[in-house]
């Protein structure tokens, strides 16, 4: 996957795709040659996937306010339903 490719990519397309990615690893039947190819696209992907997540935090700071109305910049702290 060429990189201006990858910068167009939404968050759901390029983590569809590293999905893919990983279950064809993960079966193990990939000759050498492919599976490195794999395992830096999927490296590529995950900057991806890292960026668009780092963006929607910013915007989640930015939008929250305070109740006065002032702008109040609070760290977004996710939840995990691991």
């Amino acid at each position: 996957m060429e990189p201006d490719k990858n910068a167009k990519l939404t968050f759901e397309t390029a983590l569809a795709r590293l999905e893919t990615i990983v279950d064809s690893m993960e079966q193990g039947e990939i000759p050498l040659a492919e599976l490195l190819s794999k395992y830096e696209e999927g490296s590529k992907l995950l900057k991806v996937c890292e960026a668009r997540l780092k963006d929607a935090e910013v915007k989640i700071e930015k939008l929250k306010k305070a109740k006065d109305g002032s702008a109040s910049f609070e760290a977004f702290e996710p939840t995990r339903s691991d």
